[in-house]
């Protein structure tokens, strides 16, 4: 089994909305490169520099998180012809978490002076204890989260183990 990685993907609020909605990412407008990276079971944060994209309002917050479901890319038909590549990913209850409270936590911005630059590339790899801080910092319990699909697993596979059992006859 593969170790699972952690993304953040940097769409505006409005297009992490839409994609909680559709509980799919979108990054990069509608690019699969980034997605081909991502694996079933990584943690994905969304991050929305702004409401609108280009020029809405500042938002400067996680936007929406979750764990991308079956890592199978998927092309999607929207408006004018447009087919963007998403990826579904489960999204948990979770509240916004603004960016600026966590700055000096967070590792991979090496410059805490331009932090946004981090984020230039619209995708990016971070280490798990910065996912889980983001997390917490949505309301969230990232330990129990990354449990969950471990011990969902385990239970099945008992499951499978007593069905695979020889059946005793009452004699």
């Amino acid at each position: 089994m593969t170790a699972r990685t952690y993304w953040i993907g940097v769409v505006s609020k409005e297009d992490a909305g839409n994609g909680m909605a559709g509980a799919f990412a979108e990054v990069n407008h509608g690019k699969a490169g980034p997605l081909e990276r991502m694996r079933a079971g990584d943690g994905f944060v969304f991050y929305s520099p702004r409401i609108e994209h280009p020029f809405g309002q500042p938002v400067q917050a996680f936007t929406a998180i979750g764990r991308i479901r079956d890592g199978k890319i998927f092309q999607a038909n929207v408006a004018a012809g447009e087919r963007p590549f998403r990826l579904a990913v489960d999204y948990f209850v979770a509240h916004e978490a603004a960016i600026r409270p966590l700055l000096d936590d967070l590792s991979f911005i090496r410059s805490k002076r331009h932090w946004g630059a981090a984020f230039r590339f619209g995708v990016v790899r971070v280490p798990e204890t910065d996912f889980a801080r983001i997390a917490a910092a949505m309301g969230r319990d990232f330990a129990a989260d990354s449990r969950c699909r471990r011990s969902h697993r385990a239970r099945a596979r008992r499951f499978v183990l007593r069905l695979s059992r020889p059946v005793r006859s009452a004699a």
